[in-house]
């Protein structure tokens, strides 16, 4: 019934973009001038990346009819949205920049010389818009020896913020800063202020951090016993912790943080098919996929859900179609490898030495509502073996077929698939991994990765205030065939984010079951099934509800461990916003100073706020906050120092305009009682709600926001004008008296804004809010959706899945 009932209902086959799409690509990939005018229209792009990668065939002795049919077929499967590759091949292949790969893993050694030699390259890495993965397990632990200077060494977690500041100072790719990975062995001894290093909320904001555990430690936590730690200087025993207290440890801060996730580093180089050249230690930023010092990711997915065949009420598995786009995306992706212009020599040679790629899927949730297959069923955990089983078999076939024209890869040789009577003559090693999707699956109209839908129907806010409920277009095609459909209906599911209480009829809620329907037990049990088909590892969140324990947690780590996942990355709803934040101030006097001789002192009357003049003078700043364009207006006294303040949100209506408004009116009447500025903005940095970055700051919130403002506007002052360097201040026009209900702030915004309403604001391209589209979605908290958590691009809500964070509104991807 359910599977027929959906044949019927939505039997979507041509490649036609959505609507969200469309406004993804423009603003992140498709190719514009200098002044941001698009140059491409999508299907262009399309013919840009094929025709660029189908020139490697000429390098085999293709003819040049034979390359155009290679590049036929590389743009036929991207039109038809079956295959894409990552982001940064459909950003770049065929422009200048011209790097294809999405990340990379750099050897970290244990001497200064190898360390900032590292910096420097993860900053080229960076420039060029790629990720980077380390380990720091073979560093020195803190208060080790150093030999050279008779001193002792600060230890892996102090070098890591290294690497953090300088993430901090690179722009990725002229759009967003890098996104790196940092692993610790679980034998290292400073491997538990490694587990803590991000407890505050504040350090390594541009880190995801990973503990690479072994089956020998799983088994100590199972039975409560004692591990070495070892110094990796001198190969020594260090000491011993308890196993169990240290799982422990890492699943409470998972459950406050995120972080940090596991790897299981044993299962790994079971796998690796070059030891030859050394052990895996490390993985690229989401963790799917473990490297080779200098090995790159090369990725792309296959899109599920168009690989579903209609045959009047009939629906099957095209698995014909599937074998023939799995040879297209092979021979797609090893091109990817010869076109790639790599940001430094030594990825170049290893990524051709070992030819490593990544074929994936997306749109899994998608194939089993066109089955009819509830996601948590024993049903869609053998159809998951079946589809990735086939999908491994196929890419290894491909990847032996295309050995015969192109050669194996140059370590072959060498490799572990060079054994045994029946050698495979492989093109390329471990070529199977299931990749954060955020973004291109966006673009595919696909749900993402092996995921479950995050939501059935959201609210799109556009321009002119008007609410758009979007909905699923799977679901919706059922509501309407079976005639329950209703704006009601999407209203109320864009609320409450699932079916469970809603009328509906029982087979569709069976089917259409969102993220947190889903017990997490199901999600790890997912992950496994289709792991256990995978070269690399796979690539997903498992969400918790924001009641979870840190048992579950617990609970969690352990199922991935049983089921044979080679990592596991969680997330609880919520847990980000309940981080400790620490702005560094100390409100405790000195105990030696409390104990002093008593004196007699004078006791200070109360602070009375000086009354404001009818005009003042100051300057307006823009700063780019997580919740979009910030305006601070700082006015200055006759003495030329800071009088009051007032902040606006481009973007921000309701409680973020209020809260705004509150800090700002508190703030003016500090510094109207004479507070010193310092003491004012020492309360307010470091306060931290959805960072964002500024022009090489890094903007933590409003109140930041706010703080930055004001230090930068005390420390710039010049001579007697009191006026910031190269600032000339002016009277602001309008300017409204200060009366006992504060200012009205609408007299501050910049033109064009809109003040209230459901979060549209400014429209620096004039036709939109912030980002020059205006779309910004409204997800329920029950769908899956971080809700402390915004976009730094355009203020939507942030999806935390397959071991990455995604914007559904705008295509910003933490991880691409």
């Amino acid at each position: 019934m359910a599977a027929a009932g959906i044949a019927e209902s939505y039997n979507e086959r041509t490649g036609e973009l959505t609507d969200n799409a469309r406004v993804v690509l423009q603003r992140r990939y498709l190719a514009k001038d200098r002044e941001g005018n698009v140059l491409e229209a999508p299907d262009g792009m399309f013919r840009r990346v094929a025709h660029n990668l189908s020139q490697s065939d000429l390098e085999y002795g293709a003819t040049e009819a034979e390359r155009q049919a290679t590049e036929d077929a590389f743009y036929q499967v991207m039109r038809r949205l079956e295959f894409l590759p990552n982001s940064p091949t459909l950003m770049n292949a065929g422009r200048e920049l011209q790097q294809l790969s999405a990340c990379f893993v750099l050897p970290v050694e244990d001497s200064l010389d190898s360390i900032f030699t590292k910096v420097k390259q993860t900053a080229l890495i960076h420039k060029s818009g790629g990720g980077t993965g380390f380990a720091f397990s073979r560093l020195r632990p803190e208060g080790d020896v150093v030999g050279s200077t008779g001193g002792v060494a600060s230890g892996p977690v102090s070098f890591i913020n290294a690497f953090d500041a300088a993430t901090d100072v690179v722009k990725q790719g002229g759009t967003r800063r890098g996104a790196n990975m940092g692993i610790l062995h679980v034998t290292h001894p400073d491997i538990l202020s490694f587990i803590t290093s991000k407890e505050d909320g504040q350090h390594l904001s541009n880190f995801n951090i990973s503990v690479a555990v072994t089956e020998d430690f799983m088994r100590r936590v199972e039975h409560d016993q004692a591990y070495d730690l070892v110094n990796p200087r001198t190969g020594q025993i260090a000491g011993q912790l308890n196993a169990r207290e240290v799982f422990e440890r890492m699943t409470e801060l998972a459950w406050r943080t995120g972080d940090p996730g596991i790897v299981f580093l044993d299962r790994i180089n079971r796998d690796n098919p070059n030891p030859q050249l050394g052990d895996i230690e490390s993985t690229n930023p989401c963790g799917e996929q473990p490297l080779l010092p200098y090995e790159s990711c090369n990725l792309g997915s296959l899109n599920l859900a168009r690989m579903v065949r209609y045959d009047d009420d009939d629906i099957a598995i095209d698995w014909s179609r599937m074998s023939e786009v799995i040879k297209t995306a092979v021979h797609m992706l090893d091109s990817v490898i010869d076109m790639n212009d790599y940001p430094i020599d030594e990825i170049a040679d290893m990524s051709r030495k070992t030819r490593r790629i990544g074929l994936g899927v997306m749109g899994w949730s998608d194939l089993l509502i066109q089955m009819g297959f509830r996601y948590d069923s024993d049903e869609a955990l053998e159809l998951a073996e079946q589809v990735m089983e086939f999908i491994q078999r196929e890419t290894y076939r491909a990847s032996e077929e295309l050995s015969e024209a192109r050669g194996t890869f140059p370590e072959w040789e060498r490799s572990a698939y060079n054994r045994g009577e029946n050698p495979q003559r492989m093109r390329n090693s471990a070529p199977v991994t299931i990749a954060p999707t955020g973004t291109i699956s966006i673009i595919a109209g696909a749900s993402s990765g092996i995921e479950p839908l995050f939501a059935l129907s959201f609210v799109r806010n556009v321009m002119d205030r008007t609410r758009l409920v979007e909905g699923n277009n799977y679901f919706e095609a059922v509501a309407h065939n079976e005639g329950f459909y209703s704006e009601e209906l999407m209203e109320q599911l864009a609320a409450v984010g699932s079916l469970e209480d809603l009328d509906v009829p029982g087979w569709v809620k069976e089917v259409f079951r969102v993220s947190h329907d889903i017990d997490p037990r199901w999600h790890v049990r997912m992950q496994g099934a289709f792991q256990k088909y995978t070269d690399n590892a796979v690539s997903k969140t498992i969400n918790f509800p924001h009641d979870a324990t840190v048992e579950d947690v617990a609970e969690a780590y352990q199922s991935a461990y049983a089921v044979g996942c080679k990592g596991i990355t969680v997330y609880r709803d919520g847990s980000k916003a309940e981080q400790v934040l620490s702005t560094g101030a100390t409100d405790a006097a000195s105990e030696s100073g409390a104990s002093a001789s008593v004196v007699e002192i004078e006791v200070p009357g109360p602070r009375v706020p000086r009354e404001r003049p009818r005009q003042t003078r100051g300057i307006t700043e823009r700063v780019r906050t997580g919740h979009g364009n910030m305006y601070v207006t700082v006015n200055l006294d006759a003495d030329n120092k800071p009088f009051e303040v007032f902040g606006t949100m481009g973007k921000a209506g309701g409680c973020d305009a209020a809260l705004l408004e509150a800090v700002s009116r508190l703030v003016s009447l500090a510094l109207r009682a004479g507070i010193d500025t310092s003491e004012v903005t020492r309360q307010l940095r470091g306060i931290t709600c959805c960072p964002a970055w500024d022009d090489g700051t890094l903007v933590r919130s409003g109140p930041d926001a706010v703080a930055i403002v004001l230090d930068k506007l005390t420390e710039g002052m010049a001579g007697e004008s009191g006026a910031p360097d190269g600032v000339q201040l002016t009277l602001p026009t309008g300017f409204p008296g200060y009366g006992g209900d504060g200012p009205d702030v609408r007299s501050f915004l910049p033109p064009g804004a809109i003040v209230g309403g459901s979060g549209n604001g400014v429209a620096e391209t004039g036709n939109g809010n912030g980002h020059g589209n205006g779309n910004g979605y409204t997800i329920p908290v029950a769908a899956g959706v971080a809700y402390s958590q915004r976009c730094p691009e355009c203020n939507g809500s942030v999806v935390n899945q397959e071991g990455c964070s995604t914007c559904y509104s705008c295509g910003w991807n933490k991880c691409e």
